[in-house]
Parts: structure tokens; C-alpha cells; sequence
């Protein structure tokens, strides 16, 4: 071994001891008489000190040493005289009597510190250095010990970790496949998987009753913080049980995740309709650290002479508690926020209700005070309270309340990150209607069971069918997801009709799937959980990438390794792709 104890391993029980690290030059400071250095490997630093006096010729050659050259230092184990007690190692110090370098570096494009001076894109180009860096190095050993975690607990509970395929048939329902063309059968392809769904099912039909795996999964889709092309997710299905044993078990999950990683002990998963939650809280992954519910004011605030209230089809608002004394810039400033672009909200109108118990407002000229104290009685306002309202079509006037409920929650400081608020959102629609194209989607995937009460509705009005199904939402993040699937060939093909298939192309894209349930199927549902993105949640983090070894920027692009890229024309026509030869 070039080493005998790690960077971060040396205490002051060491001292005296003849010891051999081996790291990267993280710095070094000449004194005159003294040259230090602080050598780094992934467990931490520890300074060697080299002296001119009893050493010269060895300390000539450790000042000619450049950030991150590779070395390994032979010496004796010291007390400090000057403790850094921010270090671990802090008590110590290698009195140094031999160098080897292992291997020079050119000076990197950025610091590798904490607080780096490099910018998102050069890191990302680099990335092999950014990851040498103590937060990227933090967030790799939270990521593996939180699928070490995931892994022993699934263990005891029974589940077998199996792998699925990669290359598998490209469906038409969800996100964009990624496509592999095949060389051995030409004009066909594989497609990468956007999750291992159908062969997990498989799985239960062939008696395996609780799978699952860490898998990775592909989806052609528009990147955003929380998603990348390639992500990976904790994927699990159980046979032979119902919702509330799936909610169970992984309500268990993450109970044991927060207490093991984080020491944080979870109590409460409160389970919600989805449309409750679209109701109070305008969304299907409510952050419920907080209340602000939602207040439907149409019998209170229509037939006044307003006409912007008179002619929505929903009028709605949120108590921002003790904000009556928001200056006019503020209010101001609300507005353009909910008529950003991406919210897209027309105004707001406001209801101060003052400490005094008078009230002021936008609309005083269509509501007296006897109006604007019952408005106030509905949120249960008090002295001092800042009523905010919009209007306008239901579902999207929801979503705007819901931005700016979340916007008030942060100048409320009342999304403490340090705070974990479950909550499984249950009963969500089976489809959802797509205007561009005419036709019922699936919301989650089409194995998903509907709920046996409403499987009538289905000839009769399918979108008033809920689904077996469930998210686990977590601070507002959406967590995972899954669903009770269908287990009878008929309802399977039922379902597929009323996405739009017709019997042949239902057979020619799952025709394997409904054959197996032919042969003894159990009852039996899922879930999967974003692993990167409750990695990062643990982490503190919006965003995934810092807990991904190697990701790709927003552009689905690889930056440090190039690609996607052009491929030779001979590889192109060994695969007997019809493509325009590239120009030089």
C-alpha cells in the first residue's frame, strides 16, 4: 500500500508514530525556515511540516509542489503547537522526512475549495475535479449511504433485488423513449427504459412478492433542477396486497431513512385526496409545513359590480397572517410576481385589515366595510392580516394561488428547511383529457387499477374515475409515486380502450403483459421513489445534480466528456440508418 493511514485519520493517540500518507497538494504557505503543506484525499487533510534547518534539500522540493500534484509523504506524528480546532486532524501535524510525487498536475481551471471561485459550466466540464471538493464529496456519501440504507431495510422486509433489462420495446404512453437501434435487425429498435413497470409486474406473476431495485432509468424529456435524462429511482412492487399495506411499508421506509441519515425522528404521514389538495392548495404536492389554506369567496364576492370577480368562474384567496402593514411597493411587487409568464395570474387583489380593525383594500369602491369584514370572517383574519385574492378560470387560477402561497410561505420564513413535513396525496384521476390530440391520457401509467367503485364510470363519464393510486409528497417535493395495477387481462383491455387503442395495437405493444395475466396473476401494486431527488432533499438541495456523480446541463448535454456527439458513417451504415452523411 503507497499509504498507511488516510488524510483524515490521525489523532493525538498517533504521536510518534512513523506513518505514510498519500493525497493531493491542496496548499502549501512558505514561512522561510518552515514550508507547510495541506495534503487532501476523500477522508480529509492533515498539514505536513517541512524544516529548512534539519531538512533543507527536502524542503527546497516541497516548495516547488503545485496544487494538486499527487504525493506520498513519509514522516513522524507531532503535536501542533498552533490547534486548528475546524480541522478534525486539527491536533496534529507530519513532520515530514521523505516525498515521492506520484504525479504532477497542470494548475486547475478553478479552486478546489469549499467556496470555489469556478463557475457551474467550468465545473461541469471539470467535473472529475469538482468532485474533489468537500460539498460534492459530502453529497456522494450521503447519496451511498442513503442507498445502503434503502438496501438493508428492504432486505429485512423480504425483498429480493432483481434486475430488469435495458434494452426493451418503446411504448407510446408517458415521456419520450430514448431509442437504441438494433444492427442484427434492421429498421427495428430497442428503447431505453422510462422504468422497469411492466417487468416488475412480471415479476409478481412469477411469484417473486417483493422486488426491487436501484435502478436507472431514461426519459427524452425538457430538463429542469429536479430532472435529468438518466435519473434513478428506488423501484419496488409487492403481490398480494392492498394500498394501505403498500403506504405502510414505505411510509416505513422513509421513517427509517430520516432516522438513520438524517437522526430526524418522522411521525405523522397524513393522507390527502388529490382533490382536496388541488382545492386548498392549488397543487398535487402540497408543502404542508405550513397551512394558508385556500378560501372560496364566490357567494361572498360575486353580484357586487366587480366585474373582473362577477365573471370568474372561481374566486379564491390566502391569509398572509400579520402582514396588513405591506407598503404599496410590496403589494406592488405581489402583483408582478403572479403576472409573471410562468404563473400568469391578470392581478391580485389585496384586503388589508388593519391592526386598528379597519380595513383597506384595492376594491373599496365595489365592497363597504360590513363586506370586507364578512370576506375576513371567512379566512378567520385577524387584526393585522393581509388578504390576497385572484380569480379566473378554476384550475388555473389554483395554480397561480398555489405559486403565490408558496412565495408568502418564504417571506413568511415559514418553509423551515430543517422541518420534514409527509404527506401521501391518494385518490388522483385515472386520466386525464388531452386537448391537443382529443383523447384521455393516462395521468399515472395505463396499469394503473381504478378504484373498483368507480370502474362503471368508465363507460359513462372516465373522467370522473379515480385511480388506485398515491405520491408520496415531502416539503412540497414530489417524492415517488405508484398505484395498484390492474391484474385482469379484460380490465387491462378495457383500460387501453379508453386510451385510444384499438385490440391490435394493444396487443402488438402489450400483448405480452395481458397474456401473462392468463396465467394466475395476483393482485399486486408499487411504488418508486426519485432516489436522486430525495437524496438531494436530504441533502438541503433544489437541486439533483450535485448528488450525481457525472450529470448532464440543461441542454442534455455531457460537457466534460462531449456527447451527445456524431458518430462515424460506418457505424450508421452498419446499423442501416437512412441519415444524410454529416458535413466535415
Amino acid at each position: 500500500m503507497l499509504r498507511t493511514h488516510t488524510c483524515g485519520e490521525l489523532r493525538i493517540p498517533d504521536i510518534d508514530k512513523t506513518v505514510k500518507l498519500s493525497g493531493w497538494v491542496q496548499r502549501s504557505r512558505d514561512m522561510g525556515g518552515m514550508t507547510f503543506i495541506d495534503l487532501r484525499d476523500r477522508y480529509g487533510i492533515t498539514q505536513l511540516v517541512f524544516n529548512m534547518e534539519t531538512h533543507s534539500e527536502l524542503c527546497k522540493q516541497a516548495r516547488k509542489l503545485g496544487r494538486e500534484y499527487v504525493i506520498q509523504v513519509e514522516g513522524i506524528v507531532a503535536e501542533r503547537s498552533n490547534k486548528n480546532s475546524k480541522m478534525p486532524t486539527g491536533d496534529i501535524e507530519i513532520t515530514a522526512e521523505k516525498i515521492v510525487v506520484l504525479n504532477q498536475s497542470k494548475l486547475p481551471p478553478f479552486t478546489i475549495e469549499d467556496d470555489t471561485d469556478g463557475g457551474e459550466e467550468l465545473r461541469m466540464k471539470y467535473r472529475y475535479l469538482d468532485l474533489r471538493r468537500n460539498p460534492l464529496r459530502k453529497a456522494m456519501e450521503l447519496r451511498h449511504k442513503m442507498a445502503i440504507t434503502t438496501r438493508n431495510y428492504l432486505d429485512k422486509q423480504g425483498f429480493f433485488d432483481i434486475e430488469t433489462p435495458y434494452l426493451i420495446k418503446s411504448t407510446p404512453e408517458g415521456a419520450r423513449d430514448f431509442i437504441v437501434p438494433s444492427r442484427m435487425s434492421s429498421n427495428q429498435f430497442y428503447a431505453l427504459p422510462q422504468s422497469p413497470q411492466t417487468f416488475k409486474q412480471l415479476l409478481m406473476v412469477a411469484g417473486y412478492d417483493r422486488y426491487y431495485q436501484i435502478v436507472k432509468c431514461f426519459r427524452d424529456e425538457d430538463l429542469r433542477a429536479d430532472r435529468q435524462p438518466e435519473f434513478t429511482q428506488i423501484d419496488c412492487e409487492m403481490a398480494f396486497v392492498e394500498q394501505d399495506d403498500i403506504l405502510d411499508m414505505f411510509e416505513g421506509l422513509t421513517r427509517h431513512l430520516f432516522k438513520e441519515v438524517k437522526g430526524v425522528d418522522v411521525d405523522q404521514f397524513p393522507r390527502m385526496e388529490y382533490s382536496d389538495a388541488m382545492k386548498y392548495y392549488g397543487s398535487d404536492k402540497p408543502d404542508i409545513r405550513f397551512d394558508m389554506r385556500f378560501v372560496e369567496l364566490n357567494d361572498l364576492a360575486q353580484n357586487k359590480g366587480f366585474a373582473i370577480f362577477d365573471q370568474a368562474e372561481l374566486v379564491v384567496g390566502i391569509n398572509a397572517v400579520g402582514l396588513a402593514d405591506y407598503s404599496r411597493k410590496q403589494l406592488d411587487q405581489l402583483t408582478d410576481f403572479v403576472r409573471k409568464p410562468q404563473i400568469g395570474a391578470k392581478g391580485l387583489v389585496y384586503i388589508k385589515y388593519d391592526a386598528d380593525g379597519s380595513f383597506k383594500s384595492s376594491v373599496d369602491k365595489f365592497y363597504n366595510t360590513e363586506d370586507l369584514q364578512t370576506i375576513a370572517n371567512r379566512f378567520e383574519a385577524k387584526p393585522g392580516d393581509l388578504i390576497l385574492i385572484l380569480s379566473g378560470e378554476t384550475d388555473k387560477v389554483r395554480k397561480q394561488l398555489g405559486n403565490l402561497r408558496l412565495e408568502m410561505g418564504n417571506r413568511l420564513e415559514l418553509r423551515n428547511p430543517n422541518i420534514f413535513a409527509p404527506l401521501w396525496v391518494v385518490d388522483f384521476p385515472l386520466l386525464e383529457w388531452d386537448e391537443e390530440n382529443s383523447r384521455f391520457h393516462a395521468m399515472h401509467h395505463p396499469f394503473t387499477s381504478p378504484k373498483q367503485e368507480d370502474i362503471a364510470l368508465l363507460e359513462s363519464d372516465p373522467a370522473k374515475v379515480r385511480a388506485n393510486a398515491y405520491d408520496l409528497v415531502i416539503n412540497g417535493v414530489e417524492i415517488g409515486g405508484g398505484s395498484i395495477r390492474i391484474h385482469n387481462r379484460e380490465l387491462q383491455k378495457l383500460m387501453f380502450k379508453h386510451l385510444g387503442f384499438t385490440d391490435e395495437e394493444a396487443q402488438a405493444q402489450f400483448g405480452f403483459l395481458m397474456d401473462a395475466f392468463e396465467y394466475g396473476a395476483p393482485p399486486h401494486g408499487g411504488v418508486a421513489f426519485g432516489f436522486d431527488r430525495i437524496t438531494s432533499l436530504f441533502g438541503g438541495s433544489d437541486s439533483i445534480r450535485d448528488y450525481i456523480a457525472f450529470p448532464k446541463n440543461n441542454s442534455g448535454r455531457d460537457v466534460m466528456i462531449d456527447t451527445p456527439s456524431q458518430v462515424s458513417q460506418v457505424q450508421l451504415d452498419e446499423l442501416m440508418l437512412n441519415i444524410v452523411k454529416f458535413k466535415k
